[in-house]
Formats: structure tokens, sequence, C-alpha cells
């Protein structure tokens, strides 16, 4: 993140293109990484060569295929032979430093868990990079569309609201929710026919009845197609000219809702329309479903292929010391930038100076990578090199693109690609055993980002891509696009330049020249006019919220910023109070003060006074503030225990229900009256179980279908949950995960005992406040024909095919997608990807927020190797791995995501390596993937045999679902610095201030001393390690204490000293803050603090009594590829 992330506006309040702001170039990262290391020397004992790979182990030898099988529905087959699990020694290990080579013995039967076939015993498929599920296969839960609500009756009152501030009223109406088949959760499958199953790595995928793909000639424009292969019938016209093309926004008549809803429209392509997918719900109230569409047509590609036998990880080894000493430490040689290519095209007429994808030399299709960035495929042997990570942030590898595709292409830090180099077939992808995937941080907040107001938005006539860098202008008149290769006019409109104020240069406009930018959207663009702000906070006030003391942290923040909230004159706000009864308060303008009405009828919850709930802000700013100071003391001597979170929530649902915006839900305890009450359902005995964890799924379905019910209405629901005990997040999140919402969870919060949690909610709360926001939200994402997407991952929900709806859209929510290769990308030099979220402004403006990455086409392994992206491959598998907990096991999570590490090195060693040696050999660019899969296996998510809650382990996968990839990074591998001798060597100076950068520490104890102080940052928490031994300098100068005796066991800021030192420390922490979001808590422990276990807990290079050290997962990794 920028360090402006927090003060930028980012485009939504900024000044649009009038004639002709100055440019925003997005800067692009740097190189391919690559660490030239010097020769290490050996480990003590190292371990001798291993026999080759046995031929059939792996895709690519010719062996029987299974029937295509669906990996969701099929249970699990028998044990099988297989490669053993981990577990203790084989007899005869000696005692000795390092473990011997692995004994010769049978191997013992193993679960099926991997992704690839056995040649004795195939086993139902787990998971699949590319293909699709086979028609027929459900989709997941979370993209089900709901029924139409009925309309809501708005219930008669019995009687008369009394004229005292309080009343309570009873009624009988209550609407029924609507079944939804169950399924994964966050991810989906696109349905349609399958194909036969393919057989082993064949050098073509053909399908009948396709033409193959490539780069075609010129051609006249033509047709575009009639409607998605695999849908229901040909779109019928629409016979209303003016409503052809019209996006986003809800009819406000219901005639319109009826002709519209149900459809998926195409923007700017009068009287497009497309049937809806099979399973999904044709109409869903205030459905945007026409809003950024014209998506591709999709089909089915080839079945999954069936995995392999599974190798169960995580059991204890004897205890051996990893053995590292004389390890020389690395040369420091810094990022390894490839050469730009000489594949320019001379000037010509009208065409724009930077290469697009038609215009590119043909040798760049058969480019050698391996030529350009010899860093990235530098063969690493991992058992003999120690110190493999950089002393510096790692950076995104940069694409083997010309110099001026490279300038140009989208910030990796918005989108980016587990693969910087896509194979030519889905054989190849296959055969790599990498996975292929987009990691999206769509809304970030950004320094620079373009605007552009026009009356004419230029996209392709066919597959709807917005004009973007990558396309080719043919001549002054004429652009192909860079999706679909169809030809297109440019509009009148778009040859004037309003940078330059000139004519006849639309490839200098500004949409042509930057990767990422906005456009703010004419009205055709729109069915009603764009909704306001609408804020409605929904707080628990029971007897274990108020003892908390979280509602006067709420009150004070919502106070200090009711100014600072995103919206305009029409902002809406409006307040739900609930216990074992739901509270409303009248705000009506006129009143002397707030009025609070009770409905204690919560099986059958009703509005009191529907109009005078949610109100202006402004009109009514008065009584809210009168309301939010006298809101703690209401409740402060209650004794109610009761929680009605699920009426409490159908309220909140009517009440936003006709506008749509943001529901925040406070909540302290497990629900336990009314629709949703859960019961307890963890096992405090079971936290440290080797076993499967049980209750990762919903105990209930009614969280997941309120929330596609407000998804459907543009309502999104963000949970903040408070508490010291169970709450069964599980069942609760749903409500935020379907609706795109957030999930915010303090454990053990309390005002007066936990200090240190309040500090944060009150940090992130007043970010959540007054970031900004967007409303009734739509993305889509695009890709060159030859490529589709067939899994999503997020906070969302699928309304079309392939239409993400996000009620609300912030700048901290990330997303994940899957692909797979569909037909062969042979002819093709480079492909594009694109992703458009259309959103409403706090503003109400209608706008388009567009973003763009073209990478090159391959055909060889070492290629495909040498642009892998190991930090974006280990975010894909993380979400990938919480879909596979949920929907089978944690332990096949488990096996899988060591599977992964160890089919690709094994790809990588059988058909890349010319010389095979001896070793765990990977190409440089992969030399982090294994310590990336053994810290996830650590991580909260996923470990076993630690003490860890139910809620914590389920929050934990939340965020590895949901978070962008820069934020998931620090939460799966922690970074350690040493901070008691930082100095200003190689220091940033941003802004006038000079911000130290230490080296970057292996997460092993052998790197601590007790003569130092470290430095560990794991995303949401930091934790400073003072050493017994510590010198007084640092105690003094930094810690403000005269001695180490004198630390306090619980320190939580560091105080403010007038020294350098103290300012220098205080500076690296205030920057390592700015770089996220939400804000880090710190920790400053001594060796007998309580927290000091948490911190040892993050030393993922260490052997645990549940978990390896790295080094035993290396021969564990070595054991099983040399099978």
């Amino acid at each position: 993140m920028s360090n402006a992330a927090f003060n930028s506006q980012n485009g939504a309040d900024g000044q649009a293109y009038a004639n002709g702001p100055s440019q925003n170039p997005l800067l692009m990262p740097p190189g391919n990484q690559g660490y030239n290391m010097a020769d290490q020397p050996q480990y003590f004992n190292q371990m001798p060569a291993k026999t080759p790979v046995q031929p059939g182990l792996y895709a690519g030898h010719h062996h029987p295929v299974p029937p295509p099988v669906s990996s969701y529905q099929t249970p699990l087959g028998p044990p099988m032979q297989g490669r053993p699990p981990v577990g203790p020694p084989q007899p005869g290990f000696p005692a000795q430093r390092l473990p011997p080579p692995p004994q010769s013995s049978p191997s013992p039967p193993v679960a099926t868990n991997s992704y690839y076939t056995s040649p004795q015993n195939p086993p139902p498929p787990s998971w699949n990079y590319g293909p699709r599920p086979p028609m027929g296969t459900p989709p997941p839960a979370n993209h089900v569309s709901s029924p139409p609500s009925p309309a809501m009756n708005q219930s008669s009152l019995g009687h008369a609201v009394a004229p005292p501030p309080t009343t309570v009223l009873h009624n009988a109406s209550h609407p029924s929710g609507h079944p939804l088949p169950p399924g994964p959760p966050n991810s989906w499958s696109h349905p349609g026919s399958a194909p036969p199953p393919v057989t082993a790595m064949p050098t073509q995928t053909y399908q009948p009845g396709r033409s193959m793909y490539g780069a075609p000639p010129t051609m006249a424009p033509t047709s575009p197609p009639t409607a998605p292969l695999g849908t229901a019938t040909p779109p019928p016209p629409m016979s209303t000219p003016n409503e052809a093309g019209q996006c986003g926004n809800v009819a406000s008549s219901a005639s319109a809702q009826s002709d519209v809803e149900s459809t998926d429209w195409d923007v700017d392509q009068p009287g497009a329309r497309h049937t809806p997918t099979p399973g999904h719900s044709a109409a869903v109230p205030n459905s945007f479903d026409h809003v950024e569409t014209g998506g591709r047509a999709m089909t089915a590609p080839p079945p999954p292929q069936p995995g392999s036998v599974g190798r169960q990880i995580g059991q204890s080894y004897p205890s051996l010391p990893p053995g590292y000493q004389g390890m020389a430490p690395p040369t420091n040689s810094g990022p390894v930038h490839p050469p730009a290519q000489p594949y320019g095209q001379p000037p010509q007429p009208y065409q724009q100076p930077s290469a697009g994808p038609a215009q590119l030399s043909p040798s760049l299709a058969t480019l050698s990578l391996q030529s350009q960035t010899p860093s990235a495929l530098r063969v690493v042997n991992l058992l003999q090199e120690r110190n493999l990570l950089p002393t510096n942030a790692i950076t995104a590898p940069t694409p083997c693109l010309p110099q001026d595709l490279q300038k140009i292409n989208c910030n990796p830090d918005v989108f980016r690609c587990t693969l910087t180099s896509i194979p030519q077939t889905q054989s190849l992808l296959n055969k790599a055993k990498l996975p292929l995937g987009l990691l999206l941080h769509p809304f970030k907040d950004l320094s620079q980002l373009p605007v552009v107001t026009s009356s004419t938005i230029v996209r392709c006539r066919s597959c709807r891509t917005y004009i973007n860098p990558f396309v080719s202008f043919l001549d002054q008149r004429r652009w192909k696009c860079n999706l679909c290769y169809r030809v297109n006019d440019v509009p009148e409109e778009f040859m004037y330049n309003p940078v330059s104020r000139s004519y006849g240069e639309p490839h200098k406009r500004p949409e042509v020249q930057n990767a990422t930018i906005e456009f703010i959207a004419p009205s055709e663009y729109m069915l009603r006019p764009p909704q306001p702000a609408a804020y409605l906070f929904v707080l628990d006030v029971s007897h274990n919220a108020v003892q908390t003391g979280y509602i006067d942290v709420v009150c004070q923040l919502l106070l200090e910023n009711l100014n600072s909230l995103p919206g305009d004159t029409r902002t809406k706000i409006g307040f739900i109070t609930f216990d074992s009864t739901v509270h409303f308060y009248n705000l009506q303008e006129g009143l002397s003060q707030p009025q609070m009405l009770i409905v204690s009828d919560i099986e059958d919850i009703f509005l009191p006074t529907p109009d005078s709930l949610l109100i202006n802000l402004n009109e009514s700013k008065e009584l809210v503030q009168d309301l939010l100071k006298s809101l703690p003391q209401m409740f402060s001597k209650t004794m109610e225990t009761h929680s009605a979170l699920g009426p409490a929530l159908q309220a909140a649902f009517k009440l936003l229900s006709p506008t749509g915006g943001r529901i925040s839900v406070f909540q302290s305890q497990l629900p336990t009256v009314g629709v949703g009450a859960l019961k307890s359902r963890e096992d405090p005995n079971q936290r440290a179980s080797t076993k499967d964890i049980q209750h990762l799924s919903p105990a209930t379905d009614f969280y997941k279908k309120l929330a596609l019910d407000c998804s459907g209405q543009q309502v999104a629901v963000d949970l903040f949950l408070l508490s010291s005990q169970y709450c069964d997040l599980a069942s609760l999140g749903g409500i935020s995960r379907y609706s795109a919402g957030s999930i915010y969870y303090y454990p053990s919060y309390h005002n007066q005992h936990n200090p240190s949690q309040t500090e944060r909610f009150q940090k992130d709360l007043k970010r959540y406040l007054t970031r900004k926001i967007g409303f009734e939200a739509v993305m889509r994402i695009r890709c060159t024909k030859g490529l589709s997407i067939h899994t999503f991952h997020g906070n969302f929900f699928v309304r079309s095919t392939d239409l993400l709806s996000l009620p609300n859209v912030n700048p901290d929510a990330g997303f994940a997608v899957q692909m797979s290769i569909e037909e062969n990308l042979v002819d093709m030099q480079v492909v594009s990807f694109q992703a458009a979220l259309l959103y409403t402004s706090s503003k109400g403006e209608r706008r388009i927020r567009v973003h763009t990455m073209c990478l090159p086409v391959v055909n060889s392994l070492s290629d495909i190797f040498a642009g892998a992206d190991v930090q974006a491959i280990t975010g894909l598998l993380a979400s990938m791995a919480v879909d596979r907990s949920v929907t089978a096991s944690l332990s096949d999570a488990r096996d899988a995501m060591t599977n992964a590490v160890i089919d690709s090195m094994a790809s990588y060693r059988t058909s890349v390596l010319t010389i095979q040696q001896p070793g765990l050999l990977v190409p440089s660019c992969l030399r982090l993937f294994p310590l990336y899969i053994l810290a996830l296996l650590k991580q909260k998510a996923f470990r076993t045999g630690t003490s860890t809650r139910l809620d914590d382990r389920v929050f934990a996968m939340c965020q590895l679902k949901s978070q962008p990839l820069s934020h998931l990074l620090l939460m799966i591998h922690p970074v350690l610095y040493r901070v008691d001798d930082l100095n200003d060597e190689g220091a940033l100076n941003i802004n006038d201030r000079t911000i130290p950068q230490p080296k970057i520490l292996q997460l092993s104890v052998e790197k601590l001393s007790r003569e130092g102080a470290f430095l560990m940052d794991t995303g949401s928490v930091m934790y400073l390690w003072v050493g017994r031994n510590c010198s007084l300098n640092f105690l003094m100068q930094v810690l403000g204490v005269p001695n180490y005796s004198a630390l306090p066991q619980s320190m939580n800021q560091l105080p403010e000293l007038d020294t350098a030192e103290s300012a220098r420390t205080r500076t690296l922490i205030g920057w390592l803050r700015e770089q996220r979001p939400f804000y880090p808590i710190l920790h400053i422990i001594r060796d007998e603090s309580p927290l000091k276990a948490e911190f040892m807990q993050n030393m993922i290079e260490d052997r645990t009594e549940s978990a390896l050290s790295y080094y035993e997962f290396l021969l564990h990794l070595q054991q099983q590829i040399s099978k």
C-alpha cells in the first residue's frame, strides 16, 4: 500500500478530466526477483542422491483415466498405497544431528488427497488447477441466487405509539425464508456440459465444434455472439431503445424491475440480453445483473483430473536440531531486472508508440525466458543453501515483456497472476503442476488514479472489453480488441485528446496510456438515481456487551467522526439496539429528543415507524448526537443476558432494503433467542487435537440466506465480534461473507482488562467509519479468449455466471480467481486480463474502475517456472485450502498443500532439469515455496496439535479468503527484525522522514540473541522481544527504563523519548503500521512474559511438539519426490 493509503481520496472525490489534466502513469515494480547467492557450505551429514521419480506418479505418463467425478460430491475413497505419511522414524535411525537417508520400507496406506493420479488405483479428484467441474456439480453455496423475496408487508400497528419515549409493540407478520441448496462457501464453479476426459498430456487441446483460437487476421467487424455457450436460449431483443445499454442501478418502478431484473444486460449494446445460467435464480429484487455485463461466452473445460494418494504431515519427528551451523550469509545482490527486449516497432502513422499485442515481433512468441531471466531459473539446493530469505522485502516478478508494455502494465499490488508467463496449453499447465489464477485488490487506495469524464466510454462491440493500453490501432479510425481480436471503430469523440487538447491522436488518450483508470459513468449506466450513502448501526446491549465497555468506544468515535462519514447532503443514518428484544430509535426532525420504540415480539419482527427510523444525517444531526451521548448510560444497569441477533438483523434488512446501504453489527456473545439462535459447538478439550477439526461449517443456513436477501437489495453487513467466549463465527460469518461485508474479530475484548485490544478496536473503527466506500457495485473479470475463469474466492455473491455482486466495496477487500486454459494459445504472443468494477461513490456518482494486465505466452516448462510468482501462488493455495477444509476436512487441506509443493518440485526435477543431481533442487524463483507452505501449515487456520480456539481458527480462514495478498503474506510468514542496533544505512527517505530498513531475519530461535531486541511483525500484532542481556543503552534510550528488571510485564506503547534511538524505532514501527489499513497492536515482551509463547509460535522454521522444523519438512519433501 502506498504511503498515502489513509489520505488518498483515490479518485472518489478527485477532479475528473475536463480539458487536460496531467498524466498519472502507474509506476512499475522492480524486476524479477533473483538472488545470486554464493555457494554455501554443505550441511553436516548431507543426504545422498535419491533415485529419480518413478514413472506414472505424475500427469504426463500414460495411465488409465477414470471417468470425471465431482470433487465436491464424491466421498473419499479407501486408503491406497502411495507416498508414506510423515510419521515416526523408521527403525534404525541413529541419534545424530541430521536425519540420515530414509530407509527402504514398504509404503503404508495413506489417505487420498493429491492432485494427480496414482498408477495403481486412482482415487477421486481433489483440487484441480485448470478445468471446471462437469455439468451436474452444484454451485457452491455462496453463489446460489435466492428466489425473489415476497414483498415485505408493512404490518399495521395494533395500537398507536404512545407519546413517551419508550413504546412496546407486538405484531405477527413475518416473511418466510427461502431454502437454498448446500455447497462450499465462497467459491463458485461455472456450470456447463463437460467434454470427455482428457488423456494424459496431449500436445494440443481440441474441442469439437469450436474453431481454433489464435490471433485472427484483420477483418471487418462481425456481429457479436448471441448468447454465451451453455445458456438456455438466444436472448430476445429488447424493444425499448432507451433501456438499451443501461447498467448498474435498479429501476424505480415495478414494471421496470420485472422487465430487467432477470436479465444480464450488455451496456452500449442495445437490446442485448442473456438468459440466466441454470442454477441461478432469475429474479432477485433490485438485482444488478444487468450492470457491467457483456461477458465473453464461456464453455466448460475438461473435467478435473483425478487426484492421487495423499501424504499426511504434521506428525512428530524425533527431536533433531536443524544443524545449520557454519552457513555463510548469502550475497545481498538485490533484485535482478530483466534486460529490455528490442521488440519495438518503427513509428507508423496513427499507431500508438507502445506496442500492442498485434504489433509485437513474432519472435516474442518463442522468446526464451531462461536467457532473459537467469536468476529466476538458477538451480537452488534447499538442503545446502540455508539463508534463502532476502534481506529486504520481496517484490513481485516482472513479466518478460518489451519495455514499452512493462512500463504501462498494471500495478501488481492491484492485479497479479500466479504465473507471469502463461502456458500455451492446458496440458503444459498440468505438467508444470502450478496453479493458474489471479489475485485482485480492485478498490485499493491509490495515490495516483486518472479519472476520466466522457459521454462515450469506448468498449469492444463484441466482448465489451474497455479500451486499454494493450489494444492495437490499425489506423486512426479502427482499433483491435486485445481480448477477442474484433476490429472496432473509433468514435468521433474519442479522436479528441483532453490531455494534449489535440485532435486525431486516439492512441494518446488517458484510457490508452494507463492500465488502471476510472470513468465517471454517463447516464446510460443507471436505471435509477444513484443511491444515497446509508449507514445503519446495530448494537448488542445485553449484559455481556455492556460489561465489555465497547458501547462507550463506538458512541464516542461516532460522535467524533459524524462529519467524516463518506457521503453528501443525502446521507442517511439509523440505529437499532437489541438484547432479548429489539429497540428502534425515532430520530425524525422536529422531535425534542430521540424516541425509543421497543418491539418485544421477536418471532414476528416489524418496523414500528418505517419513515422515521432511517433519517437524513444533516437534518437530524443534533438528535443523533443526543442519542450517542445518552446510549452508553441507557443500558448500564441492564441484567438482560439474552441476545436476539437474528430478529435484529431481520429488522435492519427491512429498514435498509428500500435504498440499500451498509449495516454495521456489533455482537458480543452467542445469539440465544429468536431466529438464528445458536448453541455452543466448541469442545475446549479438542482445541489442541491432531485429528480433524469439527464445526468449521455453519450450524444453520439462516445467516447465509439472509445475506443473500441483503445482497439482492444492495445491502452489505459488516460484523464486529467482541467476545471472550465462543460465538460460532463459522455460522455468524455467513451474514458478511455472502453480502460482500467485512468481519472484525476482537477476542477477549474488555475496555479495562485488555487495553491493547481496545486500542486496536478504536483504530480499526475509525478507519472503518472514514474510509471510502462504493455502493451497489458489480465486478466482472474478462480474459483473452482461450482462457476461462472457473472459481472465485472472497466475500461476494455471483449474481450471474461471472458477475460478482458487491453491495458494498471497500478499499481493504481482496479477491482471487482460479483459471484454466480452454483452448490452445499457440498463435498468441500475449494474453490480457481486465477487471471492471462498476460502483456508486458516496457522493452519488456512478463510476467504473478498470484494471488491465498483459502477460506473455510461452511454450516451454522452463519458461513457465521462470515466471512463477511464489507469493501469489501461496495466496491462491491458501484460499483453495480454506474451501477444502470446509467442504472436506482440515487434514485433506493440509495434505493438498503439501502435495502442491511435492508435485511442482517433482515436475521441475523430471521435466526441466537436464542433469539430475543429489539434493532438493528448485528454481530460484520457487526457493521460498516450501517455507511458505510450511508457514501455512503452522498458521492458525490450518495448524493441528496446538491449542487454537475455534473462532480464532475460523477468523483466520476468513482473512485468508478476503484479505489482499500484501496483507496475507504477513499473516502467513511474519517478518523479524533486530532493532537494538538500528542505523541510517540503507534507510528510506519519505516526506522528510528517515525510515531505518533493518535486515529481515529468518524465523528461527537461532537468530535471536539475549543481547538484542527483536521486532516481529505478524500483520495484526507486533511483538518487541527484549533479551535478558539487552544493552542498557537500548533500555534507557528507547524503552525508558534503567535496567531489564524495571521493564513492565505488560507494555503496549513505546515512550516518546527525545533520543535518536527512540526516534528511529518509533519511525520504523509507525512506517510499518502505515503499510496496512488495519492497526497492528504492539506487545513489548520479556523472557518471563506470558506472550512469549505466542511470539515463539511464529518461529516457523523451528520444530514444535506437533509440527516439523523447516529442515525436517525439506527431508520429507525429498523423500516423497525421490520415490
